[in-house]
């Protein structure tokens, strides 16, 4: 295999690419990118992957979530805080019921690039290009907006820069204590159903912590009552950004992308021969591989060995995509493919992306029953095969949307126009979260006693 550099990906095929107009300006964004400080540290990567190692040991679950893809317009502390509290509300009912540490890692602090099916998109007569995420372009359907900018990687280092800062106050300066588990709640979901279930068990918790604190176990004794690590994610689709991003570490010499703790390869860009395999071989973080129901086994089995050829556990998650009418007939002959090579991975199940529909009122939407199906699908298959399922990767946020169809506190068709605010594709809203969560608690129970 030929040597690795940060900027070796450049000398093989590359999709999903924006082309600038202005190539002086890109050379400028990306020298001054290089320059900036890091968004994570090397540390942080490592311990992550060795919590992942866990994971794929059967030791542990994988929580990954957030924002289809973030946005400037929508910034804010709160949009950030809401998001961290369902991430820690569904973390808590997992780990509560299923008796397993839950790894939490956000889609957030940079997930700004979203891979297209065209290039260019058309509205009555004009055709411009598509919207490819606000790093790159932006959403409104102007031909100034849908050029191009650079100086977009700029303002996107700025937010992710902004919403680290803000997570690790959360993780480590009291609101993840688990004292604070009755808080965590959102003040629109408390009439809910799954809300009140929440509550029941978050009662459960505190009388637990009561008997501990009188046994003289609390939060100003042990750390991990009061704190928990919280790491970010992103799809690596922007190359010139990540490998702005993609640091030497002082300690070990080795290559590190400290755009975020963990990065992962698109279905659209898993090419054996391409830019993004190329990169991501070279990087050390954990990372992801998305594997559609056109994965073939063989293929997921070259990029494995091409992406861990040490076999290290933790470092690398296959993020299962394939739709709830799909995932029975494609996962187990990878599973097989995977076991058969004594190969260590992570599992985990995207039960979004391939449950994508138009609503009867034209909206992009995702059915929650599919969702739910695709996710106990997977745990399923596992058990059959007698492998571990270790994680879930959801599009989610903490606001009050309206944007996937169905659930226990039932979305319909027409109300989708009422809150939706997506840019891209729909998320699932707090209640819809949390009824996720609890499915994922029974099956963790159910598994591990």
């Amino acid at each position: 295999m030929s040597i690795w550099t940060p900027s070796s990906w450049r000398e093989k095929p590359v999709l999903q690419q924006p082309t600038y107009p202005d190539m002086e300006a890109l050379n400028r964004v990306e020298k001054d990118l290089r320059s900036y400080p890091p968004l994570v540290f090397a540390g942080e990567a490592r311990n992550l992957k060795k919590q992942l190692g866990d994971v794929a040991n059967g030791k542990a679950f994988l929580l990954q979530g957030g924002d289809c893809a973030e946005s400037f317009s929508e910034f804010s502390a709160t949009n950030i805080r809401d998001s961290f509290k369902v991430m820690m509300q569904m973390a808590v009912v997992m780990t509560f019921a299923g008796g397993l540490p839950v790894v939490k890692v956000g889609r957030m602090g940079g997930q700004f690039a979203k891979p297209r099916s065209s290039d260019t998109e058309t509205i009555g007569d004009v055709t411009l290009p598509s919207y490819r995420g606000d790093i790159i372009n932006s959403v409104e359907f102007t031909e100034e907006g849908r050029q191009p900018d650079p100086r977009r990687m700029i303002e996107a280092y700025h937010q992710s820069t902004a919403t680290l800062n803000l997570l690790r106050a959360f993780a480590t300066g009291g609101m993840a204590d688990l004292h604070q588990v009755h808080k965590w709640n959102l003040d629109f979901a408390h009439q809910s159903k799954v809300a009140s279930k929440y509550e029941e068990l978050a009662e459960q918790i505190s009388q637990s912590l009561e008997f501990m604190d009188a046994c003289g176990v609390n939060s100003s004794t042990f750390r991990t009552l009061r704190e928990t690590d919280f790491y970010t994610s992103h799809e690596a689709l922007l190359l010139p950004y990540e490998e702005a991003f993609t640091r030497q570490d002082s300690l070990t010499g080795d290559w590190y992308d400290v755009s975020a703790h963990m990065l992962w390869i698109g279905d659209r860009t898993r090419q054996l021969d391409g830019a993004h395999v190329e990169f991501m071989r070279g990087i050390h973080n954990p990372i992801g591989i998305k594997a559609g129901p056109s994965m073939d086994p063989d293929d997921l089995i070259k990029l494995i060995n091409t992406l861990n050829p040490e076999n290290e556990a933790g470092r690398l998650n296959v993020i299962v995509r394939m739709g709830a009418d799909k995932v029975g007939d494609h996962l187990p002959a990878l599973i097989r493919a995977v076991e058969k090579e004594g190969q260590k991975v992570v599992w985990s199940c995207d039960p979004m992306h391939g449950n994508t529909i138009k609503s009867s009122t034209s909206y992009k939407t995702r059915p929650v029953d599919s969702i739910l199906s695709e996710m106990k699908q997977f745990f399923q298959v596992h058990k059959a095969e007698g492998t571990h399922a270790g994680g879930v990767h959801l599009e989610m946020t903490g606001k009050n949307v309206t944007e996937c169809v169905g659930g226990r506190f039932r979305v319909t068709d027409e109300d989708l126009s009422s809150r939706y605010h997506t840019h891209c594709d729909p998320r699932l809203n707090a209640d819809q979260s949390l009824e996720l969560a609890f499915l994922i608690a029974d099956t963790l129970k159910a598994a591990t006693h």
